[in-house]
């Protein structure tokens, strides 16, 4: 059994209408969830991380993985990256040349971490600096595992497509992003991040 929480209830609906056999939804709040201790063999925090603006409520939601999560299970966390907008609004968009104004936004969202609305219709996130994900997993009593970076700098490519449609351009792109997933100094350049944690037995 799949057990999914969301705090929006357009998208319970969604899932109840396109989920299979096997998944039970309801509205739900990462940080005081409606589920019993040790109940799941693992946990997805797909929203959480990013959604809250103050880290107290962050390491709740993650205290709450925490406990939901069996001794011994694994709780994955996403993230954006603080740089993220830098990456895909500045270099890869360049929406610089239609608002001149992004670069300062931008800077700013790097010296806070929270990331208002961009553009118009975008949503706002708080963006986290991998050092911080650590400290968060930590002190929410999990052991990290491991720490990726999902996508790498690939992204930004204006040819991107057209690279993945060649066999040997897709198994280069993957194979660097494999090559540089796990190395600590360039984690903030991918645009999300997956912290895999571990409940202590």
């Amino acid at each position: 059994m799949v057990e999914h929480r969301d705090p929006v209830p357009l998208h319970v609906e969604q899932v109840r209408e396109a989920a299979p056999e096997g998944v039970r939804t309801a509205v739900g709040d990462a940080r005081e969830l409606d589920l019993d201790d040790a109940s799941a063999d693992a946990v997805l925090l797909l929203g959480p991380l990013y959604h809250l603006r103050d880290r107290d409520d962050r390491v709740r939601a993650l205290r709450e993985a925490a406990r939901v999560v069996r001794p011994g299970g694994t709780v994955f966390a996403a993230a954006i990256s603080r740089w993220a907008p830098r990456y895909d609004d500045l270099v890869g968009r360049a929406r610089y040349e239609e608002d001149p104004t992004m670069p300062a936004r931008v800077a700013e969202v790097e010296r806070t971490g929270w990331m208002p609305p961009i553009v118009p219709g975008s949503f706002w996130a708080y963006l986290h600096r991998p050092d911080e994900l650590r400290g968060e997993v930590r002190d929410a009593g999990l052991e990290l595992a491991d720490l990726v970076g999902v996508e790498g700098l690939a992204f930004v490519l204006p040819d991107l497509e057209r690279r993945l449609a060649d066999p040997l351009g897709h198994e280069v792109l993957l194979d660097t992003a494999r090559a540089t997933e796990r190395v600590p100094e360039l984690l903030g350049t991918s645009p999300h991040m997956i912290a895999t944690a571990v409940r202590p037995e």
